[in-house]
């Protein structure tokens, strides 16, 4: 794990990498438990299950983004004031799959079918990938040689 590792030996652009793939598979969780639901014979439990899965990756990649727009972009935007545009779309994008999120979560919390959620969740996913592959494309290069003094839970989210 690297939270033992000294800062300088962090390679933030894998670190970020592992950090999409974790979000990726809690997707594909909360997916899966909303396709069992969806023919479950117990609807109140499938009904728990998802909202205990979509809630976990709602906070998953909500903790994700914070630690970004707090840590991360900040100091890239320091260092490479030619990202500002590109961060800032970053944040934009961060801000619109925050409100996907809320819909998802109020869909979830209110009780809304198994059908419902699925275009929720397919919502959220498509955004996600979109923003996940833009960032990457334009930030990996940077991270790769980026010497950030931080935990990487603090910067990229307690996944």
């Amino acid at each position: 794990m690297t939270e033992a590792l000294p800062p300088r030996l962090v390679a933030w652009n894998l670190e970020l990498q592992a950090a999409h793939q974790r979000l990726r598979a809690a997707l594909d969780v909360a997916r899966a438990t909303g396709d069992t639901a969806a023919g479950a014979a117990d609807p109140e439990t499938a009904a728990r299950d998802l909202l205990l899965f979509c809630h976990g990756f709602c906070v998953a990649l909500t903790g994700h983004h914070v630690g970004e727009d707090a840590r991360l972009f900040p100091e890239l935007a320091e260092r490479h004031p030619q990202l500002r545009p590109t961060i800032a779309k970053l944040e934009q994008d961060h801000a619109m799959i925050g409100y996907l999120l809320g819909a998802l979560d109020a869909a979830v919390t209110s009780g809304a079918t198994p059908a419902v959620l699925a275009q929720h969740l397919e919502g959220v996913a498509a955004i996600m990938e979109s923003h996940f592959g833009y960032e990457e494309r334009q930030l990996l290069p940077l991270l790769a040689d980026l010497e950030l003094d931080a935990d990487p839970a603090a910067v990229l989210g307690p996944l």
